[in-house]
């Protein structure tokens, strides 16, 4: 019997004060159980990925315990860091703002992924997961992997409309300027402030 494919979906451990209300930005695990359970479905065994082990909100971890049976214990209890990974599993970097802040300069996430992209993997990102693109390194040109590339993310309108570019801005972190400063030619979702904004390299 061929061994499962894996899958790896990489997590943001960041938070941060986002909202004009005070509220924070910070992984939100139901989008990151939608993605598990896509994966899963289509037969591949996902596990979770983060540069940092403190990653959960307790009201997030609360709806990760629920979901504990779903899951397994081993999904709650041995999350993968970056030095865990093979290089031959798929990547994909899940979302939200907070992604923004820890994913240009999660060293370790890029270096997996830059060695699966160089295997000839699948490296991919859904939302403001593309933040972590213009990071991973080509080990064969010493550069970001999407210059020249058509890319997409969630829009600099759709931040706009949320009220958070001016936040987004001081960090320095707009997905459509990290793009296009990395090379990559931005490509808006067919929603302007679509969610879902995939892209695959």
């Amino acid at each position: 019997m061929a061994p499962p494919r894996k899958a790896r979906i990489a997590v943001s451990s960041a938070h941060a004060v986002l909202y004009p209300d005070g509220k924070e930005t910070r992984l939100s695990i139901t989008k990151a159980l939608h993605q598990f359970n896509v994966f899963r479905d289509a037969r591949f065994e996902p596990d979770w990925l983060s540069q940092q082990e403190e990653w959960l909100h307790d009201e997030d971890r609360k709806v990760l315990e629920d979901h504990r049976s779903q899951l397994g214990p081993s999904k709650l209890d041995n999350l993968l860091k970056p030095s865990d990974i093979k290089p031959e599993n798929p990547f994909f970097a899940s979302a939200g703002h907070a992604s923004l802040i820890d994913y240009p300069t999660a060293k370790g996430l890029q270096e997996i992924a830059a060695k699966i992209y160089a295997k000839g993997g699948i490296i991919s990102a859904v939302c403001h997961g593309g933040a972590i693109f213009p990071g991973i390194i080509d080990p064969f040109t010493n550069k970001s992997i999407i210059p020249g590339k058509r890319v997409t993310g969630f829009t600099t309108r759709g931040d706009k409309e949320k009220r958070v570019l001016d936040t987004i801005k001081s960090w320095k972190r707009p997905t459509e300027t990290s793009a296009d400063d990395a090379g990559a030619i931005y490509v808006s979702p067919p929603a302007e402030s679509a969610d879902a904004a995939f892209a695959s390299l």
